[in-house]
């Protein structure tokens, strides 16, 4: 598990967090990237980012981010596996937009393919 290096803005975009089970509040959603590939943009793929404020690991399987845009009718689903360690960032890599010369993500803890807007989810 890591920290995404390189900090980025994170977008004002609404990104729900469901959890199966009982909800961990040390589990917090750090960091929202919808702008993955686009123009001058400096990463290429959307990417969510969550931490763990706790000092207990947390074992993410059976939880999930979703994702709808916002004149959207639907969700998008991507499932967690995997544990965050107290103090530790998990990467969620979601989907590379056209700019193929923006940098790459570090390696990602899960990967998903959901294409998040660069203004407003």
């Amino acid at each position: 598990m890591h920290k995404f290096s390189g900090r980025a803005s994170a977008l004002s975009m609404a990104v729900g967090f469901a959890l199966a089970g009982t909800a961990h509040a040390d589990v917090v959603i750090s960091q929202v990237y919808g702008g993955g590939g686009n123009t001058n943009a400096p990463y290429r793929s959307d990417f969510i980012e969550l931490h763990n404020n706790g000092s207990l690991p947390v074992v993410l399987d059976g939880w999930s981010v979703q994702y709808a845009g916002a004149t959207g009718t639907s969700w998008q689903r991507t499932n967690l596996t995997g544990t965050i360690e107290p103090g530790a960032y998990f990467l969620i890599k979601q989907a590379d937009g056209a700019n193929a010369n923006a940098a790459p993500l570090p390696p990602a803890d899960v990967v998903g393919s959901i294409s998040m807007s660069g203004t407003a989810g």
